[in-house]
């Protein structure tokens, strides 16, 4: 090369010019500029120190008062080599040298010299280099003015004006970043694109000022959020990546500004594919920046922030694990007093931050906190950027709080909010966001301490942070949330109802911005149905409450299994159902509660914050189911609820005085039912402890007063002491006292108050205590007007009061004000009325006679209330004559139609709502189906029966009569075309409908039920309202009852001729029709003409051997089952094969059908997948019977979880035993002589009979098993046509086996311990432990030594085990007795 050449000659040039000879110093810069030369073409370092050295000898021999020109010359060649070395080896040293030497140099060449220009450049050049390693900003303006001067002497055409343009418009950028002066960087981008233009395509260093021309407008459009600077970015840089081919040296710096600026456009336009080609492109960048270099970390740094934009855009967990990793990375390339240390702190922070919110791991959170601190140190307080560390630090620390309640982090989060706030003045762009998360941190502060300053700053603050968060903001929605949830907690506290209306409004704007798929839809769903329950408990709307349900059900569904929300979800609409029940009283309203409220226990283990919650709700839900059908299972499992609570709740918690009441409450109930007086005795103490804590002023004083008080009355009748019953009136008084006119209990409290001083009457005899008594009672009745449940009471108790005070005065000027109850009776005793000393008596005897209307016979009340009457007729009737005998005492035609119509409407409940009435063809609800009987010639054939009979049958004839006039027919059918809904027929006779489609099968149907004499006919085309969702989810959980309580079920085989056979119907592959088999206990067959099948006349052809023996051929199901089946969970395996066969329109009816032949209540989600469905089905199932042989299948796994199938399909083959290899081993021998081997069998026995049932929760199969770790695996063959793999696996304590699977394993899979073969356990697989210890020992020996099906399970993270599905039965037998001993049993968390 020419380079080298010039460097010999002028070695032996030197080499003739010794030290001393006048012209060494030529010899020596003349070197010196060689070996500069070459080291600019072959980059040799030990070239460019031998050229520093040579500058360092000439300069010495170049005095300045020699020669300025030659030591300029001198200083400046030799500052540039040292700027390069610099460069090369970054020793600070070397470039304080080069600026000083650059200064000495621009010192000799003064204004006009030609090489000043260049002297400014370079010297300009080492002052930007040193500010940036030392942030001196003296540096860079120093840098900027030597620029200028530089620009000034390299006018247009000037061949360095380029260059000067370059380095300018650098150190402007530079600046921009420093001071944030906007003027620097419109400079920097006007000279960067008049350097574009001197710089046309084809030049060589064209890329570099695209590159900077992007950088600089990048930076405009984070300042001012131009998207067309951002636009014109992205192309520079697309421009400058295609000067930039693989293998150059700025590659790497053009695909990471591009992946930048397109993560800024995803910011702003939130388009999915920018951000992929950004981290594709981040990925790319850092590939080519290897260990060692500069710039890695910057790009650890920004990867790591785009992967975390795509984990918050599609929440992979991989994303953000990946991005924790970079930015760990980046954090150990920036030590401390790195300038760029405290972003790599605070985004690190962001991640751990955000991985907390998604796992819950709380060592995440406190490192996130403690990296939030140690960046908000690097930042003080002028610096630019330290509201957003004291905004992040402060979030962190308020998700703390919400964790482990330290108001210290909560205190100082809002200290740090506000600190962040005087950071954002009026008109800064986080001004909104800080104000939200300081209001959101005050909210927290009032529901901790109650203080309504922090609720009043709170809200002001949100509705400043809405104000300025202007429509099409992505943050508006969190905004209007948030502010809705703050007046929602006001209005808790003041009740203004206008707070509520406004946070309705707010809600329903919100729900507007999060459409269906959006991640926050299902919490604004949730908050909008608690706001609407709010204002239905307010206002008492129905329709409020509906939409509620409505919202709540909407948010269950769209936040599936497994999501951290669901059970909050769960807990809420299981509260607005009991308050739906508490007012329409639909029995099925409070089941479903009871089982959402079971559900959301399950995802709240012991631990979990909101277990107190889930239990006292669910025992108050059994509570009700007690009291309104009087199951004493629920009362106890109530109780034992309330007790856990309890625990839950120590002394100091401020929910403890409702758990102590509520507790207290059901054991009185349970006292009232089972006289025990101990449960007495503990409620007395329950409720004391609870008004303790209910000091005057608290909002449930008066509850607790009142409960206690009943409490002591009920001791009282116990125990005649006549101070509980003092204290039970002192109570009741102060309970009346706290409970105001307009109270909804005043009713009660007035009622058990004169209860209790009625009581004080009958044992002190003070007439004052009756005559307060009965204005309690009148107060009491008027506020339970007809039709409310407690009239009733109120009627017998002021009956007897009255009757008490008639028997006490008897004189005429003993009347009471006018009475107003609208009775004739009272009416025709006015003031002067001869009778009138008898008003009293004659009240009390309207009063029972109301009261006997009210009731049936059979009820205790009823018993008592006519025991009342007879007294009192006795005494109104005295020496007149005797009342006859109870047994005797004859019942007017009035009362005796009021209990047919009672127990017709009991009758009713058990039937479906709407039945078609066969004689008229109309469709009848349950008013007009009373009203059908009621007018009938049945039911005055059943009045005049009434009035003759023997009054002890009296009740046993009216249910008779009713049963018999009620029986109905139910179809069952495949639809079809034109099938008439209910919207079709109602109002309608169907008779005069036109006979075509469905209309004419519905017709015939009806005519054939009338035609056997059967009045009531349903079919499921029109009898149900399915654009309810209430009544839909209804009837499918009564569906198999009602089958069952028909007095007929009408099977019609629309595709089955005269002549044909069972086998050829398509109703016998159908999901719906095998419960429609099942249920019915007498069921006829007709074919397509209405003929019956086969012409056979009996009335059951469940009673017909031979259509038995067809129907067993035709569906694979016994006989036993078909005439006498029970839906339970004995016998599941069974049920899934008999369902596997069958298919139905829609999937996720496939498992809806099957709800009650398993006897299992659980929401119909129709929308859902049908894999989703089944899974619920199965989980459903494992969950309460435990049962494992749903497991033992082979198929293809469901996402819902990977040991239930995708589809029935599997389950069509029931398990057969596995074939019993032989055994050389003799048990009774091994049990003998081996001592040890036995001992350690009865510790296994143990271990397997204590192990729990397997349970189903959040998504997580907790099974037992017994396990075996493989220890080996290998691939024995494949093939192709068929993807099927077979491996021989050794697993321990196993024999030798094959497994055959329809995928390869991953390679994972294939290291030891990875996987596990596992056996299945339930308990119920032993046989019962006897005192013959060997016996049961070596029946042990027995049953785990024969061949099993095994499980194959694979290891996941955080000690979760996957199943792996295999193409045919996995079976596999133990090695030997010794094998069998050492038995691991453990229970895995399979998903």
């Amino acid at each position: 090369m020419a380079s080298t050449d010039n460097v010999s000659p002028r070695r032996r040039m030197l080499e003739r010019c010794p030290p001393g000879y006048g012209t060494r110093y030529i010899a020596l810069s003349s070197l010196a500029d060689a070996l500069s030369e070459r080291y600019s073409e072959e980059g040799a370092i030990n070239d460019l120190n031998e050229a520093i050295t040579m500058y360092r000898a000439a300069l010495e021999l170049r005095p300045v008062e020699n020669d300025k020109h030659e030591r300029f010359k001198s200083l400046t060649e030799l500052a540039i080599c040292l700027g390069n070395r610099y460069k090369k080896l970054e020793a600070v040293d070397d470039l304080e040298e080069a600026i000083t030497l650059g200064r000495g140099g621009l010192e000799l060449c003064p204004s006009g010299h030609p090489e000043r220009s260049d002297c400014l450049d370079n010297l300009a050049v080492d002052l930007r280099e040193r500010f940036t390693i030392k942030a001196a900003i003296c540096d860079l303006d120093e840098a900027i003015e030597l620029n200028r001067a530089a620009l000034e002497l390299r006018p247009p055409g000037h061949p360095d004006r380029l260059s000067s343009l370059n380095e300018l418009g650098l150190c402007l950028s530079l600046r921009y970043d420093e001071n944030a002066v906007h003027g620097d960087l419109e400079e920097a981008i006007t000279l960067g694109r008049a350097a574009l233009e001197l710089c046309p395509p084809g030049h060589p260093d064209r890329e570099v000022y695209l590159y900077n021309l992007a950088c600089n407008l990048r930076r405009r459009f984070s300042k001012q959020a131009a998207i067309c600077d951002l636009e014109e970015a992205i192309e520079l840089n697309r421009a400058a990546l295609e000067l930039r081919p693989s293998g150059h040296p700025d590659r790497s710096l053009s695909l990471h500004e591009l992946a930048r600026c397109l993560s800024h456009r995803y910011d702003k336009n939130e388009v999915s594919d920018d951000l992929e080609e950004a981290v594709t492109l981040g990925r790319a960048a850092l590939e080519l920046c290897l260990q060692g270099d500069s710039n890695r970390g910057l790009y650890l740094y920004n990867l790591a922030r785009h992967l975390r934009k795509r984990f918050v855009e599609k929440a992979a967990i991989g994303d953000l694990e990946e991005a924790i990793e970079l930015h760990r990375a980046a954090l150990e390339l920036r030590p401390p007093g790195h300038p760029d240390r405290p972003s790599s702190l605070g985004h690190l922070a962001c991640c751990l931050s955000d991985r907390h919110n998604e796992n819950g791991v709380a060592d995440d959170l406190e490192e996130a906190i403690t990296l939030g601190r140690a960046a908000l140190e690097l930042h003080p307080p002028e610096h630019p950027d330290r509201g957003v560390y004291l905004d992040n630090l402060a979030c962190d620390l308020r998700r703390r709080f919400s964790e482990r309640a330290a108001i210290c982090d909560l205190e100082e989060a809002i200290e740090l909010n506000r600190a962040a706030l005087e950071l954002c003045p009026p008109g800064h762009p986080d001004r909104p966001a800080s104000l939200h998360e300081l209001a959101c941190c005050l909210s927290h502060r009032y529901d901790k301490n109650g203080v309504s300053d922090d609720l009043e700053e709170a809200i002001t603050l949100g509705r400043a942070a809405l104000e300025l968060c202007l429509q099409g903001d992505s943050k508006r929605g969190l905004y209007l949330y948030d502010l809705a949830r703050h007046l929602r907690k006001r209005f808790a506290e003041k009740a203004a109802i206008c707070d509520l209306e406004e946070a309705i409004e707010l809600h329903r704007a919100a729900l507007e911005l999060r459409p269906p798929g959006h991640s926050l839809r299902p919490s604004s769903l949730g908050r909008l149905a608690c706001c609407l329950s709010d204002r239905h408990d307010k206002n008492g709307v129905v329709d409020d409450l509906e939409e509620a349900i409505t919202l709540g059900r909407g948010a269950l569904e769209l936040c599936l299994p497994g999501h951290s929300k669901r059970g909050s979800y769960l807990y809420d609409l299981a509260c607005r159902l009991r308050k739906k029940f508490a007012e329409k009283a639909a029995i099925c309203d409070l089941e479903e509660a009871i089982e959402l409220q079971r559900a959301a226990l399950e995802l709240r283990p012991p631990g979990h914050s909101l277990r107190p919650s889930s239990l006292a709700h669910l025992a108050c839900c059994l509570s009700d189911r007690y009291d309104e059908n009087g199951v004493a299972d629920d009362l106890e499992e109530a109780i034992t609820l309330e007790r856990e609570t309890l625990e839950l709740h120590p002394p100091g918690n401020s929910d403890r005085g409702v758990s102590l009441y509520n507790l207290a409450f059901d054991l009185r109930v349970r006292f009232v039912k089972n006289a025990a007086i101990r449960d007495l005795e503990e409620a007395i103490e329950l409720n004391r402890a609870a008004l303790e804590l209910r000091p005057s002023g608290h909002p449930d004083r008066s509850a607790s007063l009142h409960e206690l008080a009943r409490c002591l009355s009920h001791r009282y009748d116990k125990n005649a002491v006549h101070d509980d019953l003092e204290e039970a009136i002192t109570l009741g008084r102060a309970a009346l006292e706290l409970c105001l006119p307009g109270h909804p209990d005043r009713g009660l409290y007035l009622y058990d108050l004169a209860f209790h001083l009625s009581r004080r009457f009958a044992k002190k005899a003070a007439i004052c205590d009756l005559e307060e008594a009965i204005e309690m009672h009148r107060a009491a009745l008027k506020l339970r007007p007809s039709e409310h449940p407690d009239r009733l009471l109120s009627l017998c108790e002021l009956a007897f009061c009255l009757s008490n005070r008639h028997s006490n005065r008897r004189v005429a000027d003993d009347l009471e004000e006018t009475i107003t109850f609208g009775r004739a009776a009272l009416d025709l005793c006015p003031p002067g009325h001869p009778d009138h000393d008898t008003a009293d008596l004659d009240e009390a005897i309207a009063l029972d006679q109301e009261a006997l209307q009210l009731l049936a016979p059979g009820d205790p009340r009823y018993d008592i209330s006519r025991q009342r009457l007879m007294a009192h007729l006795q005494m109104k009737i005295g020496a007149q004559g005797a009342i006859p005998s109870s047994n005797a005492l004859p019942i007017s035609q009035f009362d005796v139609k009021q209990i047919i119509r009672n127990v017709a409407f009991e009758v009713l409940k058990g039937m479906p709502t709407r039945l078609l009435h066969t004689h008229t063809g109309t469709l009848c609800d349950r008013d007009a189906q009373l009203s059908h009987f009621m007018g009938s010639q049945q039911c005055d054939q059943l009045l005049s029966s009434c009035a003759t009979c023997d009054p002890a049958q009296r009740m046993k004839l009216i249910h008779a009569e009713i049963s018999r006039y009620f029986r109905f027919v139910m179809l069952s059918h495949r639809w079809g075309e034109n099938e008439p809904s209910l919207r079709d027929i109602g109002g309608r006779s169907i008779y005069v409908m036109p006979t075509n489609g469905g209309l004419g099968k519905l017709q015939s149907f009806c005519a054939v039920s009338c035609e056997r004499n059967y009045l009531w006919a349903w079919s499921d085309t029109c009898c149900i309202n399915k654009d309810s969702s209430a009544e839909l989810q209804e009837a499918i959980g009564s569906m198999f009852a009602w089958y069952r309580r028909s007095a007929l079920t009408i099977v019609y085989l629309s595709d089955v001729t005269d002549t044909d056979s069972f086998r050829c119907s398509e109703w016998f592959r159908r999901g719906w029709t095998l419960q429609e088999l099942l249920a019915p206990r007498s069921i006829l067959f007709y074919t397509q003409s209405w003929s019956l099948y086969k012409n056979l006349t009996s009335s059951n052809h469940k009673a017909d051997v031979a259509v038995l023996e067809e129907l067993e051929k035709v569906t694979g199901i016994e006989s036993r089952f078909l005439t006498n089946f029970s839906p339970s969970m004995d016998d599941v395996r069974s049920g899934l094969q008999w369902a596997s066969f069958r298919r139905t329109t829609r999937p996720e009816d496939v498992a809806y059908s099957l709800f009650g032949i398993f006897d299992i209540h659980l929401p119909i989600l129709y929308g859902e997948s049908g894999e989703n469905a089944l899974g619920r089905l199965l989980a459903e199932i494992i969950s309460r019977s435990g049962d494992i042989s749903v497991l033992d299948w082979v198929g293809e796994a469901s996402w819902f979880h990977s040991c239930f199938p995708v589809q029935l399909t599997p389950y069509q083959a029931l398990p057969l035993p596995l074939p019993v290899q032989s055994n050389a081993e003799d048990y009774t021998s091994i049990m003998r002589e081996q001592p040890a081997v036995s001992a350690a069998l009865r510790t296994l026995y143990r271990t397997l009979a204590k192990s729990p049932l397997p349970r189903f929760v959040a998504h997580r199969l907790a099974l037992p098993c017994i396990a075996h770790r493989v220890t080996a695996i290998q691939l024995k063959e494949s093939s192709a046509c068929t993807p099927s793999y077979s491996y021989e696996i050794q697993a321990s304590g196993l024999k030798l086996l094959e497994v055959t699977l329809p995928r390869q394993l991953e390679s994972a899979a294939m290291l030891p311990g990875a996987l596990q073969l596992v056996r299945p356990w339930h308990s119920k697989l032993l046989e019962p432990y006897t005192k013959e210890c060997a016996r049961t020992e070596e029946r042990l020996l027995h049953t785990l030594g024969r061949p099993f099906r095994a499980l194959l399970l694979i290891e996941l993270p955080h000690n979760e085990f996957r199943r792996i599905v295999s193409s045919i039965p996995i079976a596999a037998q133990p090695i030997d007795s010794a094998s069998i001993v050492e038995s691991n049993v453990r229970v895995f968390d399979i998903v």
